[in-house]
């Protein structure tokens, strides 16, 4: 952490798992964490550094005691037993107040507790104020982009995976890169794409081809067999040849694959499937008849949950009793709103319990660089990226993505490029309003190869320019820019909307 505006903030993207011996002292738990984060930050100040509790206090003695603070004792004090554990410390760069300024140490009390998962034979109690810790750590201070880039940390800059990619079949070129012997996901990507005509096309991949793959491929995995369900709501489904092919396994490590390094989440994934991976519970179970797609197993739950009394609800258990009593839940009920909890275990089974299998082995592949336990610790963070989310890209925030690069104060140049600045604010708010061509996420795909906003912050962040030579928009996907024409009018959509827009890696994104 360091001292911003006279308060500690936290600096995003710093937090490191750290081992240590169960009675260290307060100064050699110090010593190893700023050495772990020397170690993996080259831009780390000398410091002094300073190890605090959550209340701000300074780690020295165990709480209400004289005893010296080991990890050991805190945790017995608090009541934790010392078994299978993760934890976060939080190290703060150490500075002096200046003359008459108070103590900003006791000023400063919104600081991460330490995130602890007892081991399994721990009470249920004790779990489930784990996960009220871990929620609030989320909610108090973490982001997406904090714990991707912690993830990140995994990855290898000196060595890379390579992939050749045709648009024209996106994923059979995503497949052949993900199945190759060599390679490791803990690599760089690099990305090349060819033409329809098997010519290389320019342009080396900075991260530009990187994240467009990797939309294009979230894109294309919402239609692929193994998923079933509404459009915007998928859930896995059971398939022989896709089995064989261990697809449910490959699909699963894609997505951790793309989060981490920098590409969107699925954004398809129904909030029922999404709960089961992450560990909720079933009791909190929501699906719907309408999820069923099966037009014969619809058709026999709709006549059930029709039954209008207790013998006709009888008679139609005998009626589909083979479906009932495959699915596990063939029962006779007391009275006719029984039904209700009949059709809640069939929806159970058809969505979960019988795709067991294609889930396991989809989790698994999520475990890639760890990413199923991020879900898992942060299920509510993550939701938006995996799910489909009601929050839609607004002009407000896609200007907000670009920092933009205007000349000095005063200048002609610099009074041009406001007024450009003020029809390209319009233009987005146009375009908001489903007055142009185009949508945001196409100008968003155009700057940086992102359709949707990305669990992880977008790297180097997106900057736009002016330029003077072209009537276009010119973006670079690999470097995350966009400039405007300085012939920029009012009537804007006429030359954005323009199918001439292109990338100086001549991608073909379609807009």
């Amino acid at each position: 952490m360091r001292r911003m505006d006279r308060i500690l903030k936290p600096v995003r993207g710093k937090s490191l798992p750290l081992e240590i011996h169960p009675h260290c002292t307060s100064e050699q738990l110090l010593t190893a964490a700023v050495k772990k984060l020397k170690d993996f930050n080259q831009d780390m100040q000398d410091g002094p550094y300073i190890l605090l509790y959550p209340d701000s206090t300074e780690t020295k003695n165990i709480p209400g005691t004289d005893k010296p603070f080991t990890l050991h004792e805190y945790k017995e004090a608090i009541g934790k037993g010392y078994q299978r554990k993760r934890g976060k410390t939080t190290v703060h760069e150490k500075q002096k107040p200046s003359p008459g300024q108070p103590n900003f140490y006791s000023n400063y009390t919104d600081v991460y507790a330490p995130i602890v998962i007892e081991s399994d034979s721990e009470e249920s109690e004790e779990s489930e104020e784990c996960k009220e810790q871990i929620e609030e750590a989320s909610i108090d201070g973490l982001t997406a982009a904090d714990i991707m880039a912690n993830l990140s940390m995994k990855i290898t800059r000196t060595s890379a995976s390579r992939f050749n990619i045709n648009r024209a079949d996106v994923w059979e070129g995503a497949v052949r890169g993900f199945k190759r012997s060599s390679y490791d996901p803990s690599t760089d990507m690099v990305v090349k794409f060819t033409d329809d005509e098997g010519q290389t096309e320019e342009g080396v991949d900075t991260g530009g081809p990187r994240r467009e793959i990797l939309t294009l491929l979230m894109d294309r995995l919402r239609s692929r067999r193994i998923f079933d369900g509404q459009e915007h709501s998928k859930f896995l489904t059971f398939d022989t040849a896709a089995a064989k092919d261990d697809e449910y396994f490959l699909a699963g490590r894609m997505i951790a694959v793309s989060m981490v390094h920098g590409g969107p989440g699925p954004r398809f994934l129904s909030k029922t499937l999404y709960q089961h991976l992450t560990g909720g519970a079933m009791s909190d179970f929501e699906a719907t008849i309408n999820d069923i797609t099966d037009e014969e197993m619809k058709a026999s739950m709709l006549e059930i949950s029709s039954a209008a009394t207790l013998d006709e609800l009888h008679s139609l258990m005998d009626k589909h009793a083979s479906l009932l009593q495959t699915a596990g839940c063939l029962q006779y009920p007391k009275s006719v709103e029984c039904k209700e909890e009949i059709l809640k275990d069939f929806l159970q089974w058809y969505i979960i319990y019988r795709n067991h299998f294609s889930i396991q082995r989809f989790k698994d592949g999520l475990s890639t660089l760890d990413v199923i336990h991020a879900l898992e610790q942060h299920p509510n963070l993550f939701r938006m990226f995996m799910c489909s989310s009601v929050e839609q890209l607004t002009a407000e925030s896609l200007e907000g993505i670009f920092k933009v690069q205007l000349s000095d104060v005063g200048s002609t140049r610099r009074q041009e490029e406001t007024r450009i600045l003020g029809y390209w604010r319009d233009y987005l708010l146009d375009t908001e309003e489903q007055g142009t061509g185009l949508s945001l996420h196409n100008i968003l795909m155009f700057a940086t190869g992102l359709n949707s906003l990305p669990p992880s912050s977008i790297l180097p962040q997106p900057t736009l320019s002016f330029e003077r030579t072209s009537s276009f928009p010119i973006a670079s996907t690999c470097s995350n820019t966009m400039s405007l024409p300085w012939t920029l009018e009012c009537k804007t959509h006429q030359v954005l909307d323009s199918t001439e827009l292109t990338l100086d890696s001549q991608s073909k994104l379609g807009i």
